[in-house]
């Protein structure tokens, strides 16, 4: 049962944000005895007869729309000037729309500052932990979420899609042996949670709740322990803090519009790599002039969102991407550490299934003719790639606020701004070749590149750091000034690695749940 807590209750735990990091801290700490804990999300609170199977009903449900501005080089200030970020509003954050594959980082991944040198144009950085401290807390983290074909679950793989066994097949004809498919879904119950049914519209809510997502996990979980409450539509305007400089209260405006001020013990911020330094941005104060947390200067710098791009490959056959989970094969076989194709860091391709509404939006976006039609014609004979690879942090890439236009809450909007770093590119031509040559390989007759999509997977801004002037929060995700101030989302991350996000996210909030519960029963914040 949801625990009502008072808003002048200055032994409050405050989580801003209710996704992979968010909800994960929340419910690891009650399980942990931790009580009065208030998770604030700005979205609403939809439940799984909310979903429906439909690309762009969904989109249009539970994207974050609010207006951001796209800036820089990437291609996204012109073909999405208004949506840098495809990521979600509403209860379960991203975890509602993930695709779940679970990836962990590679021991390379923490030390690329040391591996790879000084990267011309790019501001690169070691992690102050290592894969060897957080291999335990991945365990964990495979289990709660049930990871199908990892030995933390036990689930068995997820079944082959004709999706998984075209790309598959294509890859082993071209040498390529690493065909994994880590997903977070269950193959069979698990959890109290049903198999998955290969429907197909795993990006729009999972409506049978075989995919994990903190909505109809950790969240509900977390209210059972009767120590959480659950405060939807409730936009977090400003943390506050007492004269030492430690934060004591979160402002934030209801769903009526009106501003509400809850005390705080302690505050987490976990609300994606956008608004989270937005939010400590708009948080700055006479002590605190350039942001809160932001005596580095860091804060909303060195975003990545992966070196990416996509394509598709029309085949001689129907194919039917579209039935089944929504990843076919993952072929790993290029993210190994590996500086003689010319770049740093390697890179996942991933067999992505898109709908058709997505496909036609994202094939050739504003595009249309014969070119266009004749390939969308072929839509069931069509496999799909995403090239995931490693981002390099840039320190001019980043977050930053509109000076003159406001948002709905008042606050100004943010700038989303990227421009690539060759490496990046280098990455992404050598998986788009790549594709195509395990395409051709199982006879395609054609292969289509696609930009990148708005960027789902959203990084840095916020940054670990050993040392207090190059990022915003050491090991534990606790910020280098303000000592009750934490971050527990993707913004902590100090480099992408090619890795989807969402596990190492979660087993850092496992990680900075336990730390934090001995921080608060030593009396320590």
């Amino acid at each position: 049962m949801s625990k009502n807590i008072e808003l002048g209750d200055e032994d409050a735990i405050v989580i801003i944000g209710s996704g992979a990091g968010g909800a994960t801290l929340a419910n690891e700490l009650a399980q942990r005895g931790v009580d009065k804990i208030v998770i604030l999300e700005a979205g609403k609170h939809f439940t799984q007869a909310d979903f429906e199977n439909d690309e762009w009903a969904m989109f249009n449900k539970i994207s974050w729309l609010d207006k951001r501005i796209s800036a820089g080089g990437w291609h996204h200030t012109k073909t999405y000037p208004n949506l840098p970020a495809w990521i979600v509003k509403a209860v379960g954050g991203s975890t509602v729309h993930w695709s779940g594959v679970a990836l962990r980082f590679q021991e390379h991944d923490f030390r690329t500052r040391t591996i790879y040198g000084k990267v011309d144009g790019a501001n690169i950085l070691d992690w102050p932990i290592t894969l060897a401290e957080l291999e335990p807390y991945y365990e964990l983290a495979e289990k709660k979420m049930g990871v199908a074909g990892t030995r933390a679950s036990g689930l068995p793989p997820m079944p082959e899609s004709n999706q998984t066994k075209v790309v598959a097949a294509g890859a082993r004809k071209i040498g390529y042996n690493k065909i994994i498919r880590p997903v977070a879904s269950n193959s069979q119950p698990y959890d109290g949670r049903p198999g998955c049914q290969q429907i197909g519209f795993c990006m729009q809510g999972c409506k049978i709740g075989a995919k994990w997502s903190t909505l109809y996990t950790e969240v509900p979980k977390a209210l059972d322990t009767g120590r959480v409450e659950l405060r939807p539509e409730s936009m977090v305007l400003q943390i506050q803090h007492d004269k030492s400089g430690k934060v004591n209260g979160v402002l934030y405006a209801d769903n009526q519009g009106r501003h509400v001020l809850q005390k705080a013990r302690l505050v987490a911020v976990a609300g994606n790599s956008i608004e989270s330094p937005r939010l400590l941005l708009n948080s700055a104060s006479s002590m605190f002039p350039n942001g809160l947390a932001n005596s580095s200067g860091q804060v909303g710098r060195n975003y990545m969102n992966h070196a990416t791009a996509a394509a598709v490959a029309i085949h001689k056959k129907p194919v039917y991407m579209n039935r089944g989970f929504d990843i076919g094969a993952v072929v790993a076989d290029e993210v190994a550490l590996n500086t003689q194709r010319g770049f740093n860091g390697g890179y996942y391709l991933e067999g992505l299934s898109l709908g058709l509404p997505y496909t036609a939006a994202f094939m050739k976006p504003g595009g249309w003719g014969r070119d266009v039609t004749s390939a969308l014609e072929m839509y069931d004979h069509m496999t799909a790639i995403w090239v995931c690879g490693e981002d390099m942090a840039r320190e001019q890439n980043g977050i930053t606020l509109h000076p003159t236009e406001k948002d709905q809450y008042g606050l100004p909007i943010p700038i989303v701004s990227k421009t690539y770093h060759k490496n990046d590119n280098a990455i992404a031509a050598h998986g788009l070749v790549q594709f195509r040559k395990l395409s051709e390989a199982v006879g395609a007759t054609r292969v289509v590149d696609m930009p990148a999509y708005p960027a789902s997977h959203n990084l840095g801004t916020n940054r670990m750091s050993e040392h207090a002037r190059d990022g915003v929060v050491n090991k534990w995700g606790r910020t280098h000034d303000v000592k009750n101030l934490y971050i527990s989302d993707g913004s902590q991350f100090a480099s992408s690695s090619a890795a989807n996000p969402t596990l190492t996210i979660v087993a850092l909030a496992i990680r900075q749940a336990e730390h934090i519960a001995g921080e608060l029963a030593r009396g320590a914040v």
